[in-house]
């Protein structure tokens, strides 16, 4: 059973490159993976996240999830984390992940395997620590989450339609009902 070393790269705001290398038996679930990647960057773990299995390009393939939403409907291609071994998604030589950890504030972990080892860990191990770790509160909600402001401008407008319409009624005549 082989030992797998992942570069894990986060995504932040920060201009430099902040990663953390990573060795796991192949026979680790992704649950294990995942807790070992949120300890390593100092993150608490309380927020819902998935694995993405990945191309060179890094597009997002099949979810791993870490928990069963699928209320009671037929899971059976659903692959939730602590059932699903690392080997199960291994089938390139540099195998990519995307870990989206916090579905609001989308921390996004970029994972690649980087060597195969002979020899296994008994349990998921930190072996390189580059750069210093964002704060999980460092990052507010996600753009598609933010509120839309109640003020309009005329491109709103235009966007939506709005001044397509003719009522015969201008502005001031409005007035009197504000």
């Amino acid at each position: 059973m082989p030992g797998l070393k992942f570069r894990v790269l986060i995504d932040s705001e920060k201009n430099e490159e902040i990663f953390r290398d990573i060795v796991i038996d192949e026979n680790e679930n992704f649950e294990s993976f995942f807790q070992e990647i949120l300890d390593s960057y100092g993150f608490k773990g309380n927020q819902m996240a998935s694995f993405y299995v990945s191309n060179e390009n890094w597009d997002k393939g099949e979810e791993i999830s870490l928990l069963d939403l699928s209320e009671g409907e037929d899971n059976s291609m659903l692959d939730i984390m602590k059932d699903t071994p690392i080997k199960k998604h291994l089938s390139q030589p540099d195998q990519k992940f995307i870990l989206v950890y916090d579905f609001l504030k989308m921390w996004i972990f970029l994972i690649e395997l980087i060597e195969i080892q002979e020899e296994t860990p008994s349990s998921p191990q930190l072996l390189i620590s580059i750069g210093d770790s964002p704060s999980e509160d460092s990052k507010g909600l996600s753009d598609d989450f933010l509120m839309v402001s109640d003020e309009t401008d005329e491109t709103d407008e235009e966007d939506y339609g709005f001044g397509d319409f003719e009522d015969g009624f201008s502005d001031d005549d409005m007035n009197s009902f504000l």
